[in-house]
């Protein structure tokens, strides 16, 4: 900090002026001072001070928070002779403060606990503070605070300690553990009722639950549990004592998930959340919502918890399948939110008995799944003043997608069609009103494509009625019929008699504002299932196409239309696909056209995305089968196209995101046609190189790779990609090696490498045999320790694949020559590889990307194993663990390769 250590008024005033100073800017100063003054090493002095002077809420706060916050980022700027000084000050502090505010205790007992955690020499902690303060019952709160959240921050990332250290203080608090219990046991009984010490007691108390480190035979045995139970079944408990209770019950119950070696907890929990229905019932009657939530989530716990028994051994001692029932009376109360609880139990409950496939254990748990369903499909109701559809953004229609995701995941149990017939006849024999009918709807198209539809009359007949539904229904209702018949594409494939019925009701809807993206959608699926039948309604599809903004579609419909025209699309004739391919992209190339003309006109920049998009998705999906020796039918057409969107790309050239999008639609028609494209190749990567000089976009990088993978294997091409290459790479070297170029472009190092990894696999010797090789091989060895997940990947696969081309495919001409150029550049470059990479593994790489570096590893050794092992000794005993025969690393053995020792 400039200027020498500030004085404490000058500290005092700024914190004022943070909390009180009317002008913003005069806050904002304060917090950047304030800020400066917290990363300096005058702050472990001033706060220290600030804490003794001890002159109002603010400025201890700030004092605390800071001291806080420099023990979890700044402990090391402390000599070791200072720890035990600091240590004596913050426990006086937080007893002289302790009846200030309860923020600043929590700030300090923070700041002791982080202490505790990284002061190797202060040892049993925990011992340590119980013998200070237990017999004086005012210190009982700060206390209690501190043993709180010692256990929580074990596990904080803020705090630099390794693996080895909070492997030490997890034994030394698991030695401790029954200590604190004891304690927390005397706490109670020595303050009776005193509702804010209970309530610290049970947070105290589910912070060691969390940790796992408590002994669950004493636990079992230990009033604590008895007095949670009394708590959680009295009417009269406050709201936040209940949840404090409720949260401990729940971190018992996680940390006893293995019940059969905690076997008495187990026992203890499962027969005391037994007694809490008649609570619940008493809450429901209450109408407290927040303890009935606290109960459901007990409930949703306590099954998650005995799962396994519950399946093993169902109505069996813990195995009670009245575990299950509670989750049904809560299944059965009015609010959704409180049935949302278990959704996460009865998926798990479902993936298991489909791994386990019994059919005797479907028939036990089928009553159950079908109760829930009921349940669910009441909780789906709409209510019955709404208006207009079903809103899918807010949080019911959130509810009614995870509902939908829910019955398909678990409907197996019940049986599709059994449970799609039932659903049928509530709506065929009785005349509901029209929020049931629409649950019903909703539910019935969750589960239509489950459903077998060959031969099938109730499917048949579900759609003969739905698509008869009178315009005069309410609009929900007819939202969810058209989304139904969306799902019963398969059903209308097997009967195309259904199919101009079909369409005439989805054209309805098509053209009705709330209606039309459902619609498009449902035509869409029609379309992806049905492309054989809909060649004959081309035509139709393609009058859609030409006046798509008539409708109110969102993006997403007006994108997934033409997806479904250009599936249908390739299905036709070849000698028709041409034409109508471009009176399909007619629309969106007249609108481009007119966009450059308004430009070069006006000098106005319009947006042309929406059209490129809608380009990129009918080349991406117009993939009709070519015979060898057939020209492909979209060639002529990408060829026409092509002008326009180089006129487009070179407009907007300086924008990233609508050079991204030319480059998508670029990158789907040269897939559409490969090597039809051929004409394209030499004008595109012309232009590419050229506004890549200008602005380095990365999509451009990607770009090149499609080329890369579509034309390297051509003799002809291989010299201009290359060129290419090397073209791209000057720029892009020159942006890398900027000041942290690597970190501030991690999309130009991912995209990068995925075009050196496309050249390795099309043509290596290519590659190899350039000068650029040396600079590709070098930039990857200076990102490999680059923390970002797809980067990351892209160089070490990169990496492998290059060297995996000096062993693979032996049995080819060129290996020879591939094996002697790869020799070469692991030689220049192989030990500077390896440094790098088991530097990355021990300072730089989150754990994710150790298996990746553990391939490029296996590669080098398999390639060169005695080099290797001088190159790094770490690696010896890997050459002595791993036969020679073995082709590729498992988990294990990229672990291995990381921690067998030198």
């Amino acid at each position: 900090m400039e200027g020498g250590k500030p004085n404490l008024t000058l500290v005092y005033q700024a914190v004022q002026a943070l909390y009180h100073d009317p002008d913003p800017a005069g806050k904002e100063r304060a917090s950047v001072w304030l800020g400066e003054l917290q990363r300096s090493m005058y702050a472990w002095e001033i706060s220290d001070q600030l804490l003794q002077l001890k002159q109002d809420v603010e400025s201890c706060y700030f004092a605390a928070q800071t001291m806080k916050m420099k023990i979890q980022t700044s402990f090391f700027e402390l000599p070791p002779e200072t720890h035990n000084a600091l240590r004596d000050s913050l426990l006086t502090h937080i007893q002289n403060l302790k009846d200030l505010s309860p923020i600043i205790v929590t700030q300090l007992a923070l700041a002791i606990a982080d202490l505790a955690l990284q002061m190797a020499s202060w040892k049993g902690c925990v011992h340590t503070l119980i013998e200070k303060y237990n017999n004086d019952i005012s210190s009982m709160p700060f206390l209690v605070e501190i043993l709180t959240v010692l256990p929580e921050e074990v596990h904080s990332r803020s705090l630099r300690i390794g693996a080895n250290r909070r492997t030490e203080i997890i034994e030394d608090l698991a030695f401790y553990s029954s200590t604190v219990v004891t304690l927390l046991t005397s706490c109670v009984e020595k303050t009776g009722d005193n509702e804010k010490m209970l309530i610290k007691v049970f947070r105290c108390l589910g912070s060691w639950f969390n940790l796992g480190v408590l002994d669950t035979n004493f636990m079992a045995n230990n009033q604590l549990l008895m007095v949670l139970f009394q708590v959680l079944q009295r009417d009269e408990t406050s709201t936040n004592l209940h949840e404090a209770a409720s949260d401990c019950v729940c971190s018992a119950l996680y940390a006893i998930e293995n019940v059969d070696t905690n076997m008495a907890l187990a026992l203890q929990l499962f027969q005391g959340v037994l007694t809490l229905e008649t609570a619940y019932h008493m809450a429901v009657a209450r109408e407290d919502l927040d303890k009935v939530l606290n109960y459901c989530r007990i409930f949703t716990e306590l099954c998650e918890t005995f799962l396994e028994t519950t399946v093993r051994s169902p109505g069996q001692g813990m195995g009670d399948l009245r575990t299950l029932e509670l989750l049904l009376i809560c299944a059965g109360h009015p609010q959704y939110e409180v049935v949302e609880i278990s959704f996460n139990f009865w998926y798990r409950l479902g993936e298991h008995l489909y791994k386990i496939n019994d059919a005797a254990l479907h028939t036990i748990f089928r009553p159950y799944i079908q109760r829930l369903l009921h349940c669910l499909a009441r909780h789906c109701q709409l209510d019955p003043d709404h208006e207009g559809i079903p809103e899918d953004t807010d949080d019911f229609g959130e509810f009614r997608m995870r509902v939908s995701d829910l019955v398909k995941d678990v409907i197996f149990l019940v049986g599709s069609m059994e449970c799609f017939s039932q659903l049928y006849s509530t709506l065929k024999e009785g005349n509901p009103p029209w929020e049931v009918t629409e649950a019903v709807l909703f539910i019935m198209a969750a589960i239509a494509k489950s459903v077998d539809p060959e031969n099938n009359p109730t499917l048949s007949e579900v759609l003969q009625q739905v698509v008869l539904l009178p315009e005069s229904v309410h609009m929900a209702v007819r939202y969810t019929s058209i989304e139904l018949v969306g799902e019963m594409s398969e059903v209308v494939d097997r009967n195309p008699r259904f199919l101009d019925p079909v369409l005439s009701y989805l054209m309805k809807g098509l053209s009705e504002k709330p209606l039309a993206s459902a619609a498009a959608k449902a035509i869409h699926n029609i379309c992806s299932v049905c492309r054989d039948h809909m060649a004959q309604h081309f035509q139709g599809l393609l009058d859609i196409a030409r006046s798509l903004d008539s409708f109110a579609l969102s993006t997403e419909a007006a994108v997934g239309l033409l997806k479904g025209t250009a599936l249908v699309l390739a299905r036709l004739p070849l000698e028709k696909i041409a034409e109508c391919l471009s009176d399909l992209c007619a629309v969106q190339v007249i609108a481009l056209k007119k966009l450059l003309a308004e430009e070069s006109t006006n000098g106005k920049s319009a947006d042309p995305t929406v059209w490129l998009d809608r380009l990129a998705v009918i080349f991406r999906h117009t993939n009709p089968i070519v015979e060898n020796g057939q020209t492909h039918p979209c060639q002529k057409v990408i060829q026409e196209i092509w002008p326009v969107l180089s006129d487009t790309l070179n407009t907007h050239q300086a924008d990233n995101r609508i050079v991204e999008r030319c480059c998508r639609c670029l990158r789907f028609a040269v897939r559409c046609v490969g090597k039809g494209s051929a004409s394209l190749l030499q004008p595109l990567v012309t232009q590419m190189v050229s506004v890549y000089q200008v602005y380095p976009h990365s999509c451009f990088l990607y770009l090149g790779s499609i080329l890369v993978d579509e034309y390297g294997m051509e003799e002809g091409c291989r010299q201009g990609l290359l060129d290419m290459l090397q073209a791209l790479c000057l720029p892009t070297f020159r942006l890398l090696d900027q000041a942290n170029g690597l970190r501030n472009h991690p999309d130009t190092v991912d995209d990068l490498f995925r075009l050196a990894t496309r050249f390795v696999q099309r043509s290596p010797v290519t590659l190899l045999s350039s000068s650029i090789i040396i600079s590709i091989i070098q930039c990857a060895i200076a990102a490999s320790s680059l923390d970002h997940r797809d980067a990351n990947c892209s160089v070490m696969k990169f990496v492998r694949d290059l060297i995996h081309t000096g062993v693979a495919n032996d049995h080819e001409e060129d290996f020879e020559v591939r094996k002697q150029l790869i020799g070469q550049a692991m030689e220049q470059h192989g030990q500077q590889l390896v440094t790098q990479l088991m530097h990355s593994c021990c300072f730089c790489l989150p754990p994710y990307t150790l298996p990746d570096v553990a391939e490029v590893l296996w590669e080098v050794m398999a390639f060169d194993r005695p080099t290797l092992c001088r190159w790094s000794p770490v690696l010896r005993s890997v050459n002595t663990c791993v036969g020679p025969s073995e082709s590729s690393p498992d988990c294990s053995d990229s672990c291995n390769l990381h921690t067998s020792p030198g």
